[in-house]
């Protein structure tokens, strides 16, 4: 125990320094020694005493607000992966997902040809209102060109977000003509969605996909199950691949719906954090549908907390493969230049007692390289080649056999899915042109693909045809990958459907993606077939 505490001090010491250098003076009730008095003061300024050094004597100019960034970032990073320093500069851009909302014209857009394209104006956002129309070109904002000028994501960001209120005129270019048309737009709070789909995918089952966990997505996943709920549904299929989770109270009321009364979700319990359990109430929607949740090396964190409570409770069937293994729990404090710390302050464990969290004892790198090196050990492809680690067997009220250690192991394995791969398919892919020729072909047809009426007349009637397919062969072959009739022979189903889903998200939204992606899912057919099998 002395060897840990002497292990731990330096860092509590910079810590305490820390908090004292940016909130100032702090004073308790009992007045340290004299002795007491010098030891404080001779730690907690070295770090001081050092930046002044390198700032007076260094043989070139350095940044100290810099550099006491990166000595922060790099202290944290040292106790455990997911402990972590924001700069004032990033805390904005990364909090806003997870608020659910930022402030701005509220478009979805895409630079195509050093152009701003208008992919699509939030539904009664300020831009709708105004009258901004999918694929229309912003050339102009606020009198500056923006077209043609080498325009980033980062710039367009800076130029069109800003305080709700505040007004904004943007000069555009609409069917192909040359005249610009001036909208006045007043910025507003616009919402970020992170429930990215529900609709009936059987007549009596239901799909939800949830691609993280913010403020807003309780309240998000309640009215989407309400809305199919009253189109007949039920049985659901919670989709949480690739979710890497987000706030943990949005996880405990998701689970909630799902739960009976007094049914334990989750606890907590850290060194300098009591345990704290969270249990169902009876307010739960859902409590009488069938669940099967969808999980993949990509869920993590607040997506496990779910997967877990269901699966402990014998609630739901999990199904795909094993989740990323993140069980700690982290606290954000903001300091007063702008900056904040997210500090993991304790561990969470499932209903029955699992910490879930896989060891990063090897480092930080080697923490975050375990999705490469599941790829490469076979374990996405063959269950028996899964090694959990410290696999504590546990079991459940329904007596079922679940493990702690490494991530959440599903009840039924869907193996990664390789056919119709090649190598020609994964060009295509990496190189972002099925987005690509998706975007210019629904831009050239956009009339023609809205005469469908609707998305599902869109899903059953259209067809990649000989001539669209043709022209994105002739589209890859002119950004550098030439045909390959081998890999299209392997490969053309996946093509062909990849192309319909951009398509029909360029004109539908995702209700003209998910569902075009999800007929060819092989996790998603898993899923249909297992309901009840706990």
């Amino acid at each position: 125990m002395k060897l840990l505490k002497s292990s731990i001090l330096p860092i509590v010491i910079s810590i305490v320094f820390i908090s004292g250098f940016y909130l100032g003076s702090f004073k308790s009730g009992n007045n340290p020694t004299n002795s007491e008095i010098f030891s404080y003061a001779n730690t907690s300024n070295k770090l001081n005493q050092i930046l002044d050094y390198v700032e007076q004597e260094y043989v070139d100019s350095m940044d100290r607000e810099f550099l006491m960034d990166e000595t922060i970032e790099f202290m944290l990073q040292k106790l455990d992966p997911h402990s972590y320093y924001i700069t004032a500069a990033d805390i904005q851009a990364m909090s806003e997902p997870l608020e659910g909302s930022f402030e701005g014209i509220g478009v979805q857009f895409s630079i195509q040809k050093d152009t701003i394209v208008v992919i699509d104006p939030i539904s009664g956002g300020p831009s709708e209102k105004v009258g901004l129309k999918a694929g229309d070109r912003i050339v102009e904002v606020d009198s500056e060109l923006v077209a043609g000028v080498g325009i980033t994501n980062a710039k367009v960001m800076k130029l069109l977000k800003g305080p709700g209120g505040t007004e904004v005129t943007v000069g555009v270019v609409r069917d192909a003509k040359s005249q610009v048309f001036d909208f006045n737009i007043i910025r507003d709070k616009i919402p970020i969605y992170s429930v990215d789909v529900g609709y009936m995918i059987e007549p009596d089952i239901g799909y939800i996909k949830v691609s993280r966990f913010a403020k807003t997505t309780a309240d998000e996943f309640v009215q989407e199950s309400s809305k199919l709920l009253n189109q007949g549904m039920q049985k659901l299929i919670l989709d949480l691949r690739g979710n890497g989770g987000g706030f943990m109270d949005a996880a405990i009321q998701m689970a909630d719906e799902f739960l009976s009364d007094g049914k334990l979700i989750v606890y907590t319990e850290g060194r300098a954090r009591s345990k704290e359990e969270y249990h169902a109430t009876s307010d739960g929607q859902l409590q009488n549908v069938d669940v099967v949740v969808l999980i993949d090396e990509g869920s993590a964190s607040a997506s496990e907390i779910v997967a877990g409570a269901l699966q402990d409770n014998d609630r739901g069937t999990i199904v795909g493969r094993r989740s990323f293994g993140k069980g700690l729990v982290q606290e954000q404090n903001s300091w007063p230049d702008g900056s904040a710390t997210r500090l993991t302050i304790a561990r969470y464990y499932t209903p029955t007692g699992r910490c879930i969290q896989r060891s990063y004892k090897n480092g930080t790198k080697a923490y975050h390289d375990q999705i490469r090196v599941r790829f490469e050990n076979g374990e996405l492809e063959d269950s028996s080649r899964i090694e959990l680690e410290d696999s504590i067997p546990f079991t459940t009220p329904g007596g079922k056999t679940v493990y702690g250690g490494g991530g959440i192991m599903p009840d039924v394995f869907v193996p990664l899915d390789t056919s119709g791969a090649s190598f020609y398919l994964s060009k295509l892919y990496y190189k972002g042109l099925f987005y690509q020729f998706s975007f210019d072909y629904s831009d050239h047809n956009r009339e023609n693909l809205l005469s469908f009426g609707d998305v599902d007349r869109f899903i059953d009637e259209f067809t990649v045809k000989g001539g669209v397919e043709e022209e994105f062969y002739e589209f890859a072959k002119s950004k550098g990958i030439e045909k390959d009739e081998r890999g299209i022979e392997n490969s053309r189903n996946q093509i062909l459907y990849r192309l319909k889903a951009g398509i029909g998200r360029n004109i539908y939204g995702s209700m003209g993606y998910y569902p075009v992606l999800n007929s060819e899912d092989s996790a998603v057919t898993k899923a249909l077939s297992s309901f009840g099998k706990l």
